[in-house]
């Protein structure tokens, strides 16, 4: 099977969240996963979907036609990015008469879209092509005594209609399974399907930082090791906006908050180095020195 995908990284990746990219890289030369960097991507639109569906779809769909002019289907990091450039690929899949207007447009840039292009999240590849067992296989550190709480949020399964019923949305299984070959515990929580509190992050701060205030409060409680996260978006408001969270609310958790790809570079012996673990905001010391302990037994 050709394994080959032109990698989209988005706009947070590249200045917010090297060590997820990192530690996605690492996974794809362990699982022979060819991913193929295209500078000419943009933005995925999602940030101006609300505001300007038409410019939205059209930022999408110019993606959709730079990975099709390659041959290659997408493979994104990002929730958001995810969602925006599926749904852009079903609509247009689906409606004649909307990929005629989006070709009208993409023709101002000398582009042209047919379609569909599949476009799939890294850990939705893991999942479908790798395989749990393969995956299981390639273990040499379990991670046995570590409790880890997965965030799935608001895009990596949603709109299910276009993401083909991947994994329930209201009984999502994926992420906990992923965590469970690593031999770590997946600790279920009340708030494990609520959103990070990103999306209202530029027009509330406060309600944004007291939604991820609720969750990192619950995940105290239950004395967790880390919070594990798939989207860049996440991990900056769980990770690098913990501090003002704690400020704000006069509270302390210290949870460190890692991306799946590091929880699974980790089990499989990978250098910490290579898996971007030394850049969280909130330390990761605690889980490391965890890990080694429970190695050494």
């Amino acid at each position: 099977m050709d394994r080959s995908y032109a990698l989209f990284l988005g706009c947070t990746i590249p200045a917010r969240a090297r060590n997820y990219e990192l530690s996605v890289r690492a996974l794809a030369r362990h699982f022979n996963i060819t991913l193929v960097d295209v500078e000419e991507f943009s933005c995925c639109g999602f940030p101006l979907a609300s505001a300007d569906h038409k410019v939205a779809q059209s930022l999408a769909a110019r993606n959709l036609s730079i990975a099709e002019q390659k041959a290659l289907d997408i493979c994104t990091l990002c929730s958001s990015c995810t969602s925006s450039l599926t749904e852009t690929s079903h609509e247009l899949q689906n409606h004649p008469e909307q990929l005629q207007e989006i070709n009208k447009r993409l023709s101002r840039v000398k582009h042209s879209y047919h379609g569909p292009v599949r476009v799939r999240h890294f850990v939705r590849i893991l999942w479908e092509e790798v395989g749990l067992e393969s995956i299981k296989a390639s273990v040499k550190t379990p991670l046995e005594g570590l409790r880890l709480a997965a965030h799935y949020g608001c895009h990596f399964l949603k709109p299910s209609e276009v993401y083909g019923g991947f994994d329930p949305v209201e009984d999502p299984r994926v992420l906990d399974e992923l965590i469970r070959a690593c031999g770590a515990t997946p600790v279920d929580y009340a708030r494990k399907k609520q959103c990070c509190g990103g999306s209202v992050l530029v027009a509330d701060e406060h309600t944004a930082l007291a939604i991820g205030r609720d969750k990192l409060a619950e995940l105290k409680d239950l004395q967790v090791d880390a919070l594990v996260v798939v989207c860049p978006f996440c991990g900056v408001m769980f990770d690098s906006q913990q501090k003002k969270i704690e400020k704000t609310f006069e509270e302390t958790y210290e949870i460190p908050v890692l991306y799946l790809t590091q929880v699974l570079g980790l089990a499989m012996g990978m250098d910490e180095k290579d898996l971007g673990l030394s850049s969280h905001a909130v330390k990761t010391r605690s889980v490391l020195e965890k890990v080694k302990s429970q190695a050494a037994l």
